[in-house]
């Protein structure tokens, strides 16, 4: 691995966080500023969590706060400039970032798949260096689905809100508000539960529950009925 990767992956690594590959941007990337370099930032498994829930603080978007000032404190220590998937519109295209930068592609759920991670993972922000650093060497795995003949994802789910083409928003929340519901609420989504890939990184229940909550919240609903 090039030094840089290696001294990223420390600063990193006391947040939970990893790099999650890089590549180098052209115009048609929409890479703000003129970054010669874009190294996506995320998590798997509980190391995120543990460090989030120790230095949270009460408030609106928590997790995006926390966010926030860590990656920006990691891009003042590298002199790179800090980007992140919220706070817009403008939305920044972290999903074409990710499949640009590591073998991710979207599953039949439509959340992007890592061969690894499964389902479980995410991106928390990325890093843009003005100069072309040296990238590690391209993981080039095919994505699990192009083997799955079962897709157990697209039977799990209690209302169908999944077909392999659309997602039905409203049945699904709808699910969630309920007291029918508790089991995803608590355990996070059955449906992506059901993906045999990555098993050892699904959410315990507190990042379960902290997740479900921000994605009712995300569309309006109140929450589940007592």
């Amino acid at each position: 691995m090039p030094r840089w990767h290696d001294d990223l992956t420390g600063l990193l690594a006391g947040h939970g966080l990893l790099p999650r590959g890089a590549f180098h941007p052209g115009p048609e990337d929409g890479v703000p500023g003129d970054a010669g370099t874009l190294v996506l930032v995320g998590n798997a498994g509980p190391a995120m969590w543990r460090a989030f829930a120790a230095a949270r603080r009460d408030g609106a978007d928590p997790l995006d706060c926390w966010s926030r000032t860590v990656l920006d404190g990691v891009a003042d220590c590298i002199s790179a400039a800090a980007l992140f998937p919220f706070g817009g519109p403008p939305w920044l295209p972290f999903q074409r970032w990710a499949m640009r930068a590591e073998p991710v592609a979207p599953s039949p759920l439509g959340i992007l798949i890592h061969p690894d991670y499964g389902l479980w993972h995410g991106y928390r922000g990325a890093l843009a260096f003005p100069g072309r650093l040296e990238l590690p060497p391209r993981d080039e795995r095919p994505i699990p689905c192009a083997e799955c003949a079962e897709r157990p994802c697209l039977s799990a789910c209690p209302v169908g809100a999944f077909t392999g083409q659309s997602y039905d928003v409203a049945a699904c929340t709808g699910w969630l508000c309920g007291a029918a519901g508790a089991d995803c609420m608590a355990f996070s989504c059955a449906a992506r539960r059901a993906c045999p890939v990555g098993r050892e990184y699904v959410h315990g229940a507190d990042q379960a529950r902290f997740h479900m909550e921000a994605f009712l919240r995300a569309r309006g609903a109140g929450g589940p009925t007592p």
